[in-house]
């Protein structure tokens, strides 16, 4: 069945946070901002509880997916989750006592992309600290999906974190973890591994020819020729000499604070930064609102905002739905392309 004919699985997210209240929102923006269908996995009553108590005029219809895109124009798909789990969540009060519905909701997202009834996973925002509490194993959210893509017996595929918008994108070669420990995790393998993960999903999903790739430095001037430290000089450079002999287009290192100006950007078409920071604080400067965190890497498509849960602000109708939109119209076009996200199981 084509993408088109197809819901994207949108996962509940932590419900204590503002990832129901923005599926809510990007719902009732479904004509003006042209989101493509999408059905929520989670608990009908709850999301009709929080509509009511946000005052949104949002009809919540539970339906098994093959009715979702039907069903959409006049009301917002519901899901269940499998084990009929309700939820009970207070905004802004992060309870482990969801981590069960959470964990059960990505798990069955992830469960229609495989036996073809959705055509991508969307994501909600959640809090590890909640699900931790339970004895839930992964790093987080992307760990887990590779997890959930692995083959039987295989170890699960090695994801990639892109964080994308029209402005600027960026991937992070290491991501959580503390600064301290970057130096030595930052082997020239896990460069070549990440680009060459990039490279290719730029290709069969993007739609890129010949994806323009550069890496930024490490230290401050991209090591000044080993005098500000020797791991632009000793890692990065024959990382991206390796690639670049396997025919990929990257450059660098380059000096971290002179590649996100306009010029700069209009050189490349993704920054490989190796730490987190270097990469989300610029993104998030230029387009806070509109960024998509995608997973590259894995063999279906999964977006997700390019932000957190806000407990700060839940509940409040404050929330912007921008970055959920931005990341349902995403999966649709990456789900369109002529990449097969599994073999469909009958």
């Amino acid at each position: 069945m084509p993408a088109t004919e197809r819901p994207l699985a949108l996962t509940l997210g932590d419900p204590s946070g503002i990832g129901p209240e923005l599926a809510l929102s990007a719902w009732r923006l479904r004509a003006e901002r042209g989101v493509p269908p999408f059905q929520l996995i989670g608990d009908p009553d709850f999301l009709e509880r929080t509509a009511h108590r946000l005052g949104l005029f949002v009809p919540v219809a539970e339906v098994e997916p093959d009715d979702a895109v039907e069903v959409f124009p006049r009301a917002l798909p519901v899901l269940p989750l499998p084990s009929g789990a309700r939820v009970e969540a207070v905004p802004g009060a992060p309870d482990s006592a969801n981590a069960g519905a959470i964990v059960e909701s990505i798990t069955a997202a992830v469960d229609l992309v495989r036996t073809g009834r959705a055509s991508a996973v969307v994501t909600n925002p959640i809090a590890k600290f909640v699900l931790t509490k339970v004895g839930f194993a992964h790093p987080g959210h992307t760990e887990f999906l590779a997890a959930l893509a692995a083959s039987p017996g295989r170890e699960p595929p090695l994801p990639v974190m892109l964080l994308w918008s029209e402005t600027l994108s960026v991937v992070p070669v290491t991501i959580h973890v503390a600064l301290r420990r970057v130096p030595e995790l930052l082997t020239q393998a896990l460069v070549e591994r990440t680009a060459r993960i990039v490279e290719a999903d730029l290709r069969a999903r993007f739609g890129f020819d010949k994806p323009r790739l550069v890496l930024s430095g490490l230290n401050p001037h991209a090591g000044e020729a080993g005098t500000m430290g020797t791991e632009d000089r000793d890692v990065l450079a024959p990382a991206v000499a390796a690639l670049r002999s396997e025919g990929i287009d990257i450059r660098g290192p380059l000096p971290a604070d002179t590649l996100f100006h306009e010029r700069a950007r209009a050189t490349y078409d993704v920054a490989l930064c190796p730490t987190h920071d270097q990469a989300l604080i610029p993104i998030k400067t230029l387009a806070f609102d509109e960024g998509v965190n995608v997973t590259l890497g894995l063999p279906f498509v999964r977006t997700s905002p390019d932000h957190g849960t806000a407990f700060d602000i839940a509940g409040q109708g404050v929330a912007r739905p921008d970055s959920l939109i931005a990341a349902l119209k995403l999966a649709r076009r990456l789900a369109s392309s002529n990449v097969t996200p599994f073999p469909v199981r009958s």
